[in-house]
């Protein structure tokens, strides 16, 4: 039973060869989810949001009105997601063609859950709705108000029920259970559920506004106890009640001693320290610790330790591989475990682990494989989904800052956006390993992820991230970078802040980390500066020189971050009062050499892992050349771009050779970090 059903009754295969135009008041952006999304388009609807009139009128005339002049037919879905807006916003030809066929339509919350209060429905991700339908299909009650519906959300969504949890485990595992699984809670239920904790009266001690709402802060509560869990247990009788090794100094206040050995916690706490979510302690000896599944949180005196970490995390990555049906937030979090095994993989000692390199290979094949089969069905969904909650795509990340500041969200009212062109999330595991002995206690790291545009090549996805648009709007730059600066500055007055308040600084080829950071600095310090667009290329400039593959383009992210370049930067953004958001235009890959296409002048642009033409004659006659290159569809492109993709981890350069590149599908290329940096744990 899903909420998706009443929804989709209106949108059967039927109508859609009857009808070309259907227009939807979707207040609640439920048409903004993935799921949703790809049945509609399986149906064959195609969907647009109608929010600039401009650029919808563009792809209209472009992409629907001349198709149907010619004869051709497509199903177009307009949908208004803006709140209140009514349907007479719409072009009157529009307007006149659907309500002519009978298809104006609008679907609320209101009318999917009748008895449940839709102010907080509204602040869900629609993909929670699921276990919320099924419930109230059962449940024979009368209509909630919000609190009331505030619990029944996290009953039936989040499976908490505070005044259940009576015991320090139950409260610890209900947080590990949450941010091990990278939950996002609006801000409201999140002060519900602390306020619901707190009148139970059993956590008065506990720093619940902390550690609720922020997995960095929850995190960071773990490991300023867990050293002292392990000391409380050095000699200890297993099974009495541990007393804790007074501890002074500690930033988040609390009970010392917490249950970590305790059944429901203890596979969290394995498996954070396996994924780099805890880090572990070199306060006590690997040889003093008294039980064998507490070793993986101490800092090993030589690669034994290491290498058995690598392995268990081969392990789980093997058993975890999402598949087709997934959704883009299962493939964020997998991406990040990814990462972490790419991380480790390219620091460890060859010699010291049980994991062959044929082993290794072959997961990475694996892995590339099940994210081409996931990227190819639903690639084409995820520039439709919200931008409300979390940024999906990389293009939507500055409309994300927008809501932040228009809305009454306790953040910093100064956001920085840094793109390091290039960066892929493994690096980011370095840098923020680096950064995490750089930072002080009070600035917190909140990580996240995105997806970037496909093909992965910095003219593309870059600039969709500084215009907060899809290519198809900047056809005439997509060529170069050279109108990031201007997109920037159309983006942010269109939303309404003034030109003197918007800054972007780009590093220059060649220009040193400090002579850069002078620029930026130039800029943040200005009192009128609200947002700031900023573009690092040490890493991008490094991958197109590199000839020793990935694990060398690690070394030089290592050496760049234990630096400090990158935490002058972030920290002197915080100094000045932003609140600092990372991302990236695309991530890179080792690839290998297939040949290299005689194609000249003909193509447009001609990476290792990316050829773009302007037609789809001369792309298919170099994919002859090469059969196991792809095609990739016109998805947010201009006609006149199309791209040929090198396949799997290969690379159209000379045979038997390797590059580091981009421009292709791997996950590596396509999933870059999304991190939030900001004083405070705010």
């Amino acid at each position: 039973m899903s909420w998706r059903k009443p929804i989709l009754s209106q949108f059967t295969p039927d109508i859609a060869s009857a009808t070309r135009l259907t227009i939807v008041a979707d207040p609640d952006e439920l048409l903004a989810e993935q799921y949703l999304l790809d049945e509609l388009r399986e149906r064959g609807f195609e969907l647009i949001p109608f929010e600039d009139p401009v650029a919808f009128r563009f792809v209209y005339e472009n992409q629907y009105r001349t198709v149907w002049d010619q004869g051709d037919r497509t199903t177009l879905v307009v949908v208004l997601r803006t709140a209140r807006q009514e349907l007479d916003g719409i072009p009157f030809d529009l307007l006149e063609m659907a309500r002519t066929q009978g298809r104006c339509l609008r679907i609320s919350l209101g009318e999917l859950f009748p008895k449940l209060a839709p102010s907080v429905l509204s602040e869900l991700e629609p993909s929670s709705l699921d276990p919320l339908y099924r419930a109230e299909a059962e449940r024979s009650g009368g209509v909630l108000g919000e609190n009331p519906t505030r619990d029944h959300v996290l009953h039936h969504v989040f499976e908490v029920v505070p005044d259940l949890v009576r015991e320090p485990a139950e409260l610890l595992r209900l947080l590990l259970r949450r941010h091990y699984r990278r939950q996002h809670l609006p801000e409201s239920l999140d002060h519900h559920l602390i306020s619901r904790l707190r009148s139970t009266g059993r956590w008065d001690d506990w720093p619940l506004e902390e550690i609720v709402p922020s997995r960095s802060s929850f995190l960071g509560f773990l490991e300023e106890r867990w050293p002292l869990y392990l000391k409380s247990q050095v000699g200890a009788d297993p099974d009495a009640v541990a007393e804790a090794t007074p501890a002074y100094g500690l930033r988040y206040e609390g009970p010392q001693d917490l249950p970590f050995g305790h059944d429901d916690v203890r596979v969290y706490i394995d498996n954070l320290f396996q994924e780099g979510g805890l880090k572990p302690t070199d306060e006590i000896a690997v040889a003093s610790v008294p039980q064998e599944w507490m070793r993986v949180g101490v800092v090993a005196d030589d690669n034994d330790d290491q290498g058995e970490r690598f392995r268990r995390l081969h392990a789980r990555l093997e058993a975890a591989l999402p598949g087709v049906d997934a959704s883009h937030r299962d493939w964020v979090e997998y991406a990040y475990r990814w990462a972490e095994w790419n991380a480790l993989r390219w620091e460890r000692s060859p010699a010291t682990s049980t994991v062959t390199a044929d082993e290794c290979e072959a997961i990475h094949d694996r892995t590339e494989e099940a994210f081409r089969d996931w990227i190819l069905e639903h690639f084409g969904s995820l520039h439709n989904l919200s931008v409300a909650r979390r940024p999906a795509m990389v293009h939507h990340i500055p409309h994300h800052m927008a809501r932040d500041l228009e809305g009454s969200t306790g953040r910093p009212r100064r956001k920085a956006l840094v793109v390091v062109d290039g960066l892929a999330l493994d690096q980011w595991v370095v840098l923020r390993n680096a950064l995490a002995d750089q930072l002080s206690p009070a600035e917190q790291v909140e990580e996240d992820g995105s997806f970037a545009w496909v093909p992965t090549l910095t003219s593309v996805s870059r600039q969709s991230i500084f215009a907060g648009e899809a290519p198809i709007f900047f056809e005439a730059s997509l060529q170069s970078t050279h109108k990031e600066r201007a997109h920037w500055q159309r983006f942010w007055e269109d939303a309404g802040v003034p030109s003197t308040a918007i800054g972007y600084a780009r590093q220059s080829r060649h220009q040193t980390d400090d002579a850069f950071l002078a620029d930026v600095l130039a800029l943040s310090e200005r009192p009128a500066t609200r947002v700031l667009g900023i573009v690092v290329g040490t890493v991008d400039e490094t991958m197109h020189g590199i000839v020793t593959g990935s694990s060398g383009l690690h070394g030089v992210v290592r050496d760049w971050a234990i630096g400090g370049a990158f935490y002058k930067l972030v920290h002197s953004l915080l100094y000045d009062g932003y609140e600092v958001l990372v991302t990236a235009d695309h991530g890179n890959i080792t690839g290998h050499g297939m040949g290299k296409p005689n194609v000249g002048a003909i193509a447009n642009e001609r990476g290792e892992r990316a050829h773009v033409f302007s037609d789809d004659l001369t792309r298919a006659n170099t994919k002859q050349e090469f059969p196991g290159s792809l095609e990739w569809p016109q998805i947010g492109l201009p006609d006149g771009y199309r791209p040929l993709l090198a396949p799997g981890r290969h690379a159209f350069i000379k045979e038997e050779t390797t590059a580091v590149g981009h421009g292709g599908i791997s996950l590596e290329e396509v999933i870059v970090p999304f991190v939030r940096i900001s004083r405070g744990g705010k």
